[in-house]
């Protein structure tokens, strides 16, 4: 029986969410508690690994079982042996062939920044400082040039072993929020993103709306493959993977 869980989890505490040799991982947590339950050695295959410090709202995972425990079941029973900071949200029944990553469709990911001339220990641990306000317009003049399918190689760094780097960026949406403390949040939905794409577009955007770079600079980073014209890779504090679709 093939089960699919969808997963939220706060990467602070986690060297991200695929198994590594040194370190807590996302992935492990999940594998052991299913071993708990069941007794089974079940790899837990996620629709994309995210980095170390990344957070998620709504990764979605399947693994296969023996187990005769109905499907929904394993919501409450996997939290029982999780720690507080990951729980499954959801856990349903996957038809054979329901494969996490290579049967998603699209992924949004949301990256925050607030503004704050000294660090907030209250959201430091969700969204990114910067020390003086966005222009939200020059950043959603930038943004245009994102959308659509290009190559993104200019937007990634190395370690992305994958031999196309074309991907299409559906919306992009920037919004603020001035609530306790102003917020600029970038909503990025895509079908597919490569190493560190999601957290140089940020930063990028952060730089256009700093007066830091133009907004044209996006256009050229695409059309050159130059990563050296984009910015440093962001903090992985202020990114979150919101949902995964799949039947679209």
């Amino acid at each position: 029986m093939r089960i699919k869980i969808t997963v939220s989890y706060k990467g602070t505490n986690y060297c991200g969410f695929q198994i590594q040799q040194n370190g807590n991982t996302v992935q492990e947590e999940l594998e052991n508690a299913i071993y708990k339950i069941t007794g089974e050695k079940s790899t837990v295959i996620p629709s994309g690994r995210t980095d170390s410090g990344v957070h998620a709202l709504g990764q979605v995972a399947h693994f296969d079982t023996n187990s005769n425990i109905p499907p929904e079941k394993f919501t409450s029973a996997l939290n029982a042996y999780l720690p507080k900071d990951i729980r499954v949200q959801k856990s349903e029944p996957a038809n054979v062939n329901f494969h996490a990553r290579y049967s998603a469709k699209r992924k949004t990911y949301c990256y925050t920044y607030y503004f704050a001339e000294q660090d907030n220990p209250l959201i430091s641990e969700f969204c990114e400082r910067v020390n003086k306000p966005l222009n939200i317009e020059l950043m959603k003049k930038a943004a245009l040039y994102l959308k659509g399918t290009h190559d993104f190689a200019g937007f990634t760094n190395t370690g992305s072993f994958v031999n196309n780097t074309v991907r299409t960026l559906y919306n992009i949406k920037i919004k603020t929020e001035k609530e306790e403390i102003e917020k600029v949040k970038i909503y990025i939905n895509g079908n597919g993103f490569l190493y560190n794409m999601v957290r140089i577009i940020a930063s990028t955007l952060k730089d256009v709306g700093l007066g830091k770079k133009p907004p044209q600079i996006i256009k050229n980073i695409i059309q050159t493959g130059n990563r050296n014209l984009a910015s440093p890779t962001a903090p992985p504090n202020g990114l979150c993977l919101l949902f995964v679709e799949y039947d679209i």
